[in-house]
C-alpha cells in the first residue's frame, strides 16, 4: 500500500506536518536523514512552551508524540530521488522504493558561510543570523552586523534593530559594500560605528568572541556578530524541479502550500527567508492541513 504523505525532513516543519497527519489518521512516512541545520545551536528559542529547549531534546519529544500515532512512520533514512506524478510518485530511499500519494519537502535550507577565519567555528555560539533566536542571551554585549553587497536596502534596518540588545554595535562593510551617505549618518545617530576594512579573522577562546581582526591588524571589540550567509536548496530541490522566486527559496501557493509541480507540496525554511523553528513548525501544520483536504477530495 502506498503511503498518503512522504515527508522529507525531520526538522520542526517535517514534525509539526506528521503530527498534524498522524493526528488526522492519515499514513505518513517521515525521513530524516540530516545533518541538522541548527546542530551547533545550543538551544531553541521563542517556541512557546519549548523555549530554552536544546534541539536535539526538542526533537526526542517530538518524536516520542508522534508515536502515539500508528500511521505515521519515521526512518532515519535519506531520500535520494522522487519520481512519478500525483497520486503515484516513487520514492528510493537508501535501497527501498516506496510509493507516495504525495510529497511534503521540509528539507530546510543550507548556509553557505563566509571564508572568514574562525568564522565557521563560532557559527551558533557567538555568529548568528536571528537577534530574536540568540539577542537575549548576548544582551548588552557588544555586537558587531558583518554585511554583504547584495543587501542594500536591508542593511539600515536590520542594523538599528540590533540596537535594542545592545548600546554597542559595530556595522563591518568588510570592504566590500559602499553605504549611501544617508544611511550613515542615519547609522551615526544611533550610534552605530562603521568599520569598512575588509575582515581578517575572529578571535576567539574555546567558544567566546572576543574581537574581529581587520586587515592591518586593528582589533575591534566584538562578543557576538550576526551574518546573514548565501543560502541554497538541497540537491533534491533542484532535482524535482520546483519552481523558486528571485531569492532562491521555494514558491508555493500561499494557502495550499503547494509547488510548481502537482502533488509535491514544501513548508518551512526552504520557502522563506523569516526563518524561526515556530514559524517552520508552523507551516508544517498548514501544509498537513492542506495536504490532507486534498488527499480526501481526491
Amino acid at each position: 500500500m502506498p503511503f498518503d504523505v512522504v515527508i522529507v525532513g525531520g526538522g520542526p516543519a517535517g514534525l509539526s506536518a506528521a503530527l498534524a497527519l498522524g493526528r488526522a489518521r492519515t499514513s505518513v512516512l517521515l525521513c530524516d536523514a540530516g545533518p541538522r541545520r541548527n546542530a551547533t545551536a545550543e538551544q531553541v528559542h521563542n517556541f512557546v512552551t519549548r523555549d530554552g529547549t536544546p534541539p536535539d531534546e526538542f526533537r526526542r519529544i517530538a518524536r516520542e508524540q508522534l508515536a502515539a500515532y500508528p500511521s505515521v512512520d519515521v526512518r532515519d533514512a535519506a531520500v535520494q530521488s522522487v519520481a512519478g506524478e500525483k497520486g503515484n510518485f516513487r520514492v528510493v530511499i537508501g535501497a527501498d522504493t516506496v510509493e507516495a500519494r504525495r510529497i511534503l519537502v521540509c528539507t530546510g535550507m543550507l548556509d553557505e558561510l563566509p571564508a572568514i577565519e574562525g568564522l565557521p567555528e563560532l557559527w551558533g555560539h557567538a555568529v548568528f543570523q536571528c537577534p530574536y533566536c540568540h539577542g537575549w542571551e548576548a544582551k548588552d554585549l557588544a555586537w558587531g552586523y558583518l554585511v554583504r553587497p547584495e543587501q542594500g536596502a536591508h542593511v539600515l534596518p536590520f542594523a538599528l534593530r540590533l540596537r535594542g540588545w545592545s548600546r554597542d554595535v559595530t556595522l563591518f562593510t568588510n570592504g566590500e559594500l559602499e553605504l549611501p551617505e544617508e544611511e550613515r549618518r542615519r547609522l551615526r545617530s544611533a550610534e552605530i560605528r562603521i568599520e569598512t576594512l575588509p575582515v581578517a579573522r575572529l578571535m576567539a577562546r574555546a567558544h567566546r568572541l572576543e574581537a574581529i581582526e581587520l586587515e592591518g591588524g586593528t582589533l575591534v571589540r566584538c562578543e557576538a556578530l550576526f551574518v546573514h550567509p548565501p543560502q541554497r536548496q538541497v540537491s533534491l530541490v533542484q532535482a524535482l524541479g520546483l519552481a523558486l522566486d528571485d531569492d532562491g527559496y521555494v514558491q508555493v501557493d500561499p494557502m495550499k502550500r503547494e509547488t510548481s509541480v502537482p502533488g509535491v507540496f514544501a513548508a518551512g525554511d526552504l520557502t522563506t527567508r523569516m526563518q524561526s523553528a515556530i514559524i517552520a513548525a508552523a507551516a508544517g501544520m498548514h501544509a498537513a492541513a492542506a495536504l490532507h483536504v486534498d488527499l480526501v477530495l481526491e
